[in-house]
């Protein structure tokens, strides 16, 4: 391309690239129709540039051989092309005559042009840089002429970005953007007070450095206000020597510059960082429709703007946060700027920079009218603090007399309340002293004449009352008492609603009382439906009352977590865990940890619910020693945990050490020894000890009908640990009976986890009694509760999976069985893992199966896992069976062999399990089949 040609090109294609995409459009239609020939070649750069991201880091004009990369101008070496215009390039060069280094921006006159005025200009600008001396303006560091008469300006090369894309990039704040503005402005005026106008400020000629300094650049067109103006051409689709977009009306109109041409371009910049767009809004962006707005159009003002903006524009603020910013003084001192005649703007670039200094430090502005009004809210704006504090001065001591004169009043309520309650106190005591002395104190009785004496002397005090019954219901929780606690607590709620005043602490603790006293009658609903509409209030205080909230917060929890509201009760969780750890309450924290271990285990984890669960043991036995009650729950939790996870040893210990506590701490009749002999009973199971276990769960049955509903929970789960005993010692008939009471209890309450478990182990018992028809649509239905509750992928399916398998192959639907055991193993092994012996069960399971069908490779399956010689339990009771099936796919062919070496299974099985059970029951059974061959 020509370099005539290229000079004329050049301005319109950067003022294209600066366009988006639907308004440069509208700008190429507009200049097609005046020269089509001129469009179709903008067209077709701006297509290359879509495609090439080096566009344009080449020379479009064949330039001569010195403007190359690597060649020598003067004493600097050109690295590469960073910048041309329609008169000159520039580009990075480096000192190369070894004086010393250093990077420039070397500035050239664009070769081959051979306009006169083009050489005038560039003399004039290096005339123009050689008067500044400032931070903000590109230096000029060096000028000369190479050997070819080339002339060149060194000046500091600045590695920064554009001001406009710097403040959005990092989402500057308005009064950040301010200050670097004002810095422009600082160097403007330093080039006005040298009798220089820029006439071309823009957001690519004013540079931000890494640092967050300024640097205004590029004063190629600039006017020395003390020597006469070259002219300039002014044609539509000709060479611009100005950027239009930022041109002051006086530019378009072809009149003289002054310093305010400067204001306004400052104006239009200005806008532009403050709303991220142009102060024009044009239904065509063409340079006739750009030049009418200039010079006629009203600017919208800026916070008009920004309410319209994306979000993207207006950050870090929202649009509508943006223009309340904006609203005001910003406007006006925006507007002020860009007024069309001169003389409506500032005075100069120093007077706008002051007005927006005045902005920053809250005092009125010369945009502003001076009126009485304006001034004095300025005034109280910028004294707002010094004036704010002497009204709170003020508003504390009018405040201060009247909470004294209330404190008098509730002083003294207190004293007497708190007179009252140890009057009581002291009065129980006594009762209890005036028994006789070889009568053993019953403390149930003494709590109900208690609660009779506190009637009667606390008649008149309410307050005191309902605290009171706050008091014994707690301890009727401990004893286990939970009717009992329940009624005292009713009770409580009546008093409390006649009592508008009561304080907030005690409402709360007694929602929270009342939640603890539903939850352990199995009635989740009535448990959330009594503390959800004291949510709110919890919330509102848990600031000034973290102890009393984090309790709310975790009662409301574990009652949804019992709903299956898991979602909710983990958030409440975490809540009152904050709470507590802000607070530095060490026992809260590890009661919340507990918590929400029972949530990881819950949701398949095990292993991060037993790494929670030690760690909060080991920092509550740090902080508060090892004695505290809350340790009776964590060691049976982690027993229950490493039960599960088949750590046999641990669970055992962690359990005794749970008994041991709770026996020293509460003694044999308390609900924590009762579960702690339970949890330990359960165990006991595993080991084979069913003549203990069966003792434990009866003593446990005994404790928990006389104070739980028949379909309780809690006492299901004696019934489903004796239906599980009597199974294991081939009492099928009464196995059935209470496993169906366990599973009936479970079906009325809310928790189908549950009832998975109790379906899961009747299908079980009856498959092992032969009777596959009745169990299988149980294991179907233990099978689809699993699902609904955890999931499809869940472990718990699979164990489900295997058991129906087991069921369909002995009823001969070798296509569904043999579908049934791969998911088991499939779901087992990513759930459990494949150490695991559930997994292993599964997977025996179905090498028996296969093994059954002529499958050699499954036999070898069941031979290698009867080779465990390891102390698991678990796993040699699957090593066990490997070994029996194995044997018994052996029986046909080698009777007298397979005999004797289920002969020897039973009797190792015996060494571990003396008192037998469904195992070796199991292997019999195959030992009397395979004798009748």
């Amino acid at each position: 391309m020509d370099a005539e040609r290229w000079q004329r090109l050049s301005p319109l294609l950067d003022a294209l690239l600066e366009l988006p995409e639907q308004q440069r459009s509208e700008h190429l239609a507009a200049l097609r129709r005046e020269d089509a020939a001129l469009a179709d070649e903008l067209e077709k750069l701006l297509a290359m540039e879509e495609g090439d991201a080096d566009f344009l880091a080449e020379p479009v004009v064949d330039v001569p051989n010195g403007a190359r990369p690597g060649a020598r101008i003067g004493p600097y070496r050109l690295d590469r092309l960073i910048g041309e215009g329609g008169m000159g390039q520039v580009w990075l060069a480096a000192r190369a005559d070894g004086l010393y280094e250093r990077k420039v921006a070397l500035k050239l006159l664009r070769p081959g042009l051979a306009d006169p005025k083009l050489r005038q200009r560039f003399d004039r600008e290096r005339e123009i840089l050689a008067r500044f001396a400032h931070p903000y303006i590109a230096r000029l560091l060096d000028a000369g002429i190479d050997r070819d008469g080339q002339p060149y300006l060194a000046l500091e090369y600045v590695d920064g970005e554009p001001i406009t894309s710097y403040c959005q990039s990092r989402q500057l704040d308005i009064a950040a953007r301010i200050d670097l503005f004002r810095q422009v402005c600082e160097a403007v005026s330093h080039a006005h007070a040298n009798l220089i106008v820029h006439r071309d400020l823009k957001p690519s000629n004013i540079l931000v450095t890494p640092a967050g300094h300024v640097r205004l650049l590029d004063f190629g067109i600039a006017k020395l206000l003390d020597v006469e103006p070259l002219p300039v051409e002014q044609t539509r689709t000709g060479v611009r020597t100005f950027t239009l977009h930022y041109a002051a009306p006086e530019q378009i109109r072809g009149e003289p510059v002054t310093t305010m041409t400067d204001v306004y371009s400052l104006g239009v910049v200005l806008y532009e960082l403050l709303t991220g767009s142009k102060p024009y809004r044009l239904k065509r962006q063409t340079d006739a429709e750009w030049e009418e707005a200039i010079l006629a159009g009203e600017p919208l003002r800026p916070s008009q703007a920004a309410a319209r903006a994306c979000d993207e524009a207006a950050r870090p603020y929202s649009p509508a946060r943006l223009a309340r910013e904006l609203a005001g003084d910003l406007d006006n001192i925006s507007l002020k700027a860009l007024g069309k005649r001169p003389e409506q703007r500032y005075v100069s670039a120093e007077a706008l920079s002051q007005d927006l200094l005045c902005y920053l430090r809250g005092r009125p502005v010369m945009a502003r009218g001076e009126s009485l009004g304006y001034r004095t809210r300025k005034y109280l704006h910028r004294h707002r603090w010094a004036l704010g504090a002497a009204t709170m001065v003020l508003a504390v001591m009018a405040t201060a007399l009247g909470v004294v004169s209330w404190q008098a009043r509730q002083a003294l309520r207190e004293a007497n309340r708190a007179q009252a309650m140890q009057n009581f106190v002291a009065g129980l005591f006594e009762s209890a002293g005036n028994a006789p002395m070889d009568t053993p104190m019953d403390l149930r009785a003494l709590l109900d004449l208690g609660i009779v004496r506190g009637e009667r002397s606390l008649a008149r005090q309410p307050q005191a009352r309902a605290e009171l019954y706050g008091v014994v219901a707690r301890l009727r929780l401990g004893l286990g008492d939970y009717r009992e606690a329940g009624a005292l607590l009713d009770r409580q709620a009546q008093l409390l609603r006649a009592l508008p005043d009561a304080p907030t602490s005690l409402r709360l603790e007694a929602a929270t009382l009342r939640g603890n006293a539903r939850r352990q009658l199995s009635d989740m609903r009535g448990c959330e439906r009594q503390m959800q509409p004291l949510l709110a209030l919890a919330e509102r205080e848990q600031e000034q009352l973290p102890a009393q909230v984090a309790a709310f917060y975790s009662q409301l929890a574990r009652c949804r977590r019992d709903l299956g509201q898991r979602n909710l009760a983990n958030q409440l969780f975490s809540r009152s865990l904050k709470l507590r750890r802000d607070n530095g309450d060490d026992v809260g924290v590890a009661e919340s940890l507990l918590d929400l271990s029972a949530l990881h285990a819950d949701d398949g984890d095990p292993r991060q619910a037993i790494r929670i669960l030690r760690d909060a043991l080991a920092q509550l036995r740090h902080e508060v020693g090892d004695r505290h009650p809350l340790a009776i729950d964590m060691l049976r939790s982690l027993c229950s945990l490493e039960r599960n996870n088949d750590d046999l040893a641990a669970a055992e210990r962690d359990c005794r050490e749970s008994l041991a506590l709770a026996q020293d701490l509460h003694g044999r009749d308390h609900r924590a020894t009762v579960d702690a002999r339970r949890q330990l009973a359960a165990l006991y199971v595993d080991l084979g000890r069913f003549g203990e276990a069966e003792s434990e769960f009866l003593d446990t049955y005994a404790w928990m009908r006389t104070r739980l509903d028949r379909n309780h929970p809690d006492l299901a789960r004696t019934y489903n640990s004796l239906g599980v005993v009597a199974w294991e010692r081939g009492d099928l008939q009464r196995a059935v009976h209470y496993q169906t009471q366990a599973v009936e209890a479970w079906r009325s309450g809310t928790n189908p986890g549950l009832t998975a478990s109790g379906v899961y182990n009747l299908a079980m018992i009856l498959h092992s009694a032969g009777e596959d028809a009745q169990a299988l649509p149980l294991i179907r239905e233990s099978r689809q509760l699993r699902m609904q509750r955890f999931g499809g992928n869940h472990e718990l399916v699979g164990d489900s999976d295997r058991l129906l398998g087991e069921i369909l192959a002995s009823l001969g639907e070798k296509d569904a069985a043999r579908d049934a055991l791969q998911d088991a193993v499939r779901l087992t092994r990513a759930g459990y893992g494949e150490a695991h012996s559930h997994t292993r069960r599964a997977e025996v399971s179905l090498a028996r199966f296969e093994a059954a069908q002529g499958d050699a490779a499954a036999l070898q399956r069941l031979l290698g896992w009867a080779d465990y010689d390891g102390r698991d339990i678990e796993q040699r009771k699957a090593s066990w069976l490997a070994r029996a099936y194995a044997t018994e796919l052996d029986c046909p062919r080698r009777p007298e062999k397979a005999r004797a070496q289920l002969d020897a299974v039973l009797a190792q099985i015996q060494l571990s399990l003396p008192e037998g059970g469904a195992l070796p029951r199991e292997v019999a059974q195959i030992r009397a089949r395979c004798s009748r061959r």
